[in-house]
């Protein structure tokens, strides 16, 4: 019988002492305040930044989105970007992407400064990863910091396990490989060039499929002891316009150790960790 592995069931065990931290910062005479800065009405980026928004107000913080129209040109945009986070009243702040094509070339991560990157991609924050140079202070990536927690949470053995990551974004694939690294795993990371992907991910204890494509990975790319544990970070809509991974779970069933489904696996353990981000800033910045 395959496990899935939820991020229902680890809220259910970790969520309260989320809840009681924020409390506790809150009593101090410090809400937990993040701004979110939404560049157009992309419906995806409109849904995503309202689930953020609720999840941390329902903890105690606030959040307050800030909308801009998409035709924005690049001066103001970078002016409100400086205004929102040199505020001293704002702990936590990020760019919303995809932005809009003439904003696209923008690397944003950078305009953030790393003690309110609660995404995680300013270059310091990334150093740390890099480095393995980490601790409970240090703001890490949302989604590769949920993926790790989540696997911990079901007792997944990291250390010197075979960990095959099937691609290499700076958001998921290139973080992740350095968080299992620093758990002492082997990782292996896969992309549209690599050959022979089906044997790698055949003799791989932990596969992550992180690519975007809809229900890419199928049981084909499984061996046959069962034992593996699959993890999917996609988020697609299949031909029917339902909302799918990059793995086939249907064709998984009974032939891994456990999944991560979708929805409800990667996805909320990424806001999790944007809310426990927060958290983290808002406490290194009071204790400046």
């Amino acid at each position: 019988m395959t496990i899935l592995i939820t991020a229902k069931d680890y809220k259910s065990t970790n969520l309260p002492t989320l809840k009681k931290q924020y409390a506790d910062l809150i009593e101090k005479g410090t809400i937990p305040t993040l701004h979110v800065i939404l560049v157009g009405e992309n419906p995806a980026s409109v849904i995503y930044t309202r689930n953020k928004k609720k999840f941390i107000e329902n903890l105690g913080g606030k959040c307050e989105i800030i909308n801009l129209p998409e035709t924005i040109s690049e001066k103001e945009l970078l002016e409100n970007i400086n205004n929102i986070s040199s505020s001293p009243d704002i702990h936590g702040c990020f760019v919303q992407m995809p932005l809009p094509q003439h904003l696209s070339h923008l690397d944003v991560g950078q305009l953030i400064p790393p003690s309110k990157d609660v995404d995680g991609f300013h270059a310091e924050n990334l150093y740390h990863v890099m480095t393995g140079n980490f601790d409970e202070t240090t703001l890490l990536p949302c989604t590769p910091k949920g993926v790790i927690k989540l696997l911990k949470e079901y007792k997944v053995e990291l250390e010197g396990k075979d960990v095959v990551i099937i691609g290499r974004s700076m958001i998921v694939g290139k973080p992740l490989s350095l968080l299992f690294t620093a758990e002492n795993s082997t990782v292996t990371i896969c992309h549209s060039k690599t050959k022979d992907l089906i044997e790698k991910t055949k003799a791989a204890n932990i596969i992550v499929a992180a690519i975007g494509k809809a229900n890419f990975l199928n049981a084909d790319y499984l061996n046959e002891k069962g034992d593996q544990v699959i993890v999917d970070v996609g988020i697609n809509k299949d031909s029917e316009g339902k909302l799918c991974g990059d793995v086939d779970t249907e064709s998984m069933k009974n032939k891994c150790h456990a999944i991560t489904p979708v929805p409800g696996g990667v996805g909320p353990m990424t806001i999790y960790c944007l809310a426990e981000n927060l958290l983290v800033a808002a406490n290194n910045l009071r204790n400046k």
